[in-house]
């Protein structure tokens, strides 16, 4: 069946099961960490401490990964994140005495790393597999893709909940990066080797864009999904846990509603911005 599909669509399909699957991953992470560290007695503080590095890491990828696809190629770099999602996973799975807060700190900054690497992959893939005389369906895919990655994303946080519930922390974190590492060799062996590399060797001092406006909108944007992950990812399940009474399987499922039904929106962005009547988001939307 696949084998009557053209290379490009083939490496979108690989390109989007590996985003698929991290994505899963990283949802059920976050909300196995906020619960199985509130249950073993950490502070709303403590617990937030954990995420500090998982953020700013996350971060500082966002501004460099671009310039490393580039110069190392897009299947290097999402494999790269692949790999280290597996990695961190794996310094989760030690016993509970053994996981102290600068141990799960490190954890999360490769987890942070590993996702931006990731998500930035995948996104930039599409340009490059999407043909040039079909550039105008790329805000269209992207769409699809972002929304797609909320809508499993709110899949991966109920996952958490219900793997935290029935086998344990260490038992989901082993489980997920048994199935992470599959992903990965199937990456390795599918994905063009040159996928997304550029021709000449971009400088680093590229990472910026020459327009004022938009390096602005990127700060206004990393402050804002930081405001967003303090309370979505971390404070909103502990008050439902601890006020509510809810337990994780709750707490997982009523934040995969909610996430699954923006990233729904997400998914017809082109619908509502009007793409459907040819336009196409400028500066001024």
């Amino acid at each position: 069946m696949f084998s009557n599909l053209s290379k490009s669509v083939r490496q979108y399909m690989l390109v989007t099961f590996n985003y698929w699957n991290f994505t899963i991953t990283d949802g059920a992470l976050r909300m196995l960490v906020v619960l199985y560290f509130y249950d073993l007695g950490y502070s709303s503080l403590e617990i937030a401490s954990l995420f500090l590095f998982y953020e700013f890491f996350g971060v500082v990828t966002n501004l460099i990964g671009g310039w490393l696809g580039a110069r190392l190629g897009l299947n290097k770099t999402m494999n790269i994140g692949l790999g280290m999602q597996v990695f961190a996973l794996g310094m989760l799975a030690l016993p509970s005495a053994m996981l102290t807060i600068p141990w799960v700190m490190a954890a999360q900054a490769l987890s942070g790393i590993a996702k931006d690497l990731n998500k930035m992959s995948a996104k930039s893939s599409i340009k490059t597999l999407v043909p040039d005389e079909q550039q105008g369906a790329l805000y269209k895919w992207i769409a699809i893709l972002t929304g797609s990655k909320n809508a499993l994303k709110g899949a991966g946080f109920f996952i958490g909940g219900l793997l935290l519930s029935t086998i344990g922390f260490q038992c989901a974190v082993l489980t997920m990066a048994v199935v992470l590492t599959l992903v990965f060799i199937g990456s390795v062996v599918g994905l063009e080797a040159d996928m997304g590399k550029a021709k000449t060797k971009p400088k680093f001092k590229q990472i910026f864009s020459k327009s004022e406006s938009i390096n602005i909108l990127s700060a206004a944007r990393m402050f804002l999904f930081g405001a967003r992950d303090l309370w979505f990812v971390i404070a909103l399940p502990i008050y439902l846990g601890s006020v509510f009474g809810w337990d994780h399987s709750w707490v997982g499922g009523f934040l995969a509603a909610w996430t699954i039904a923006y990233g729904f929106v997400q998914g017809i962005a082109p619908k509502i911005t009007g793409k459907a009547q040819g336009k196409v988001p400028d500066g001024h939307a």
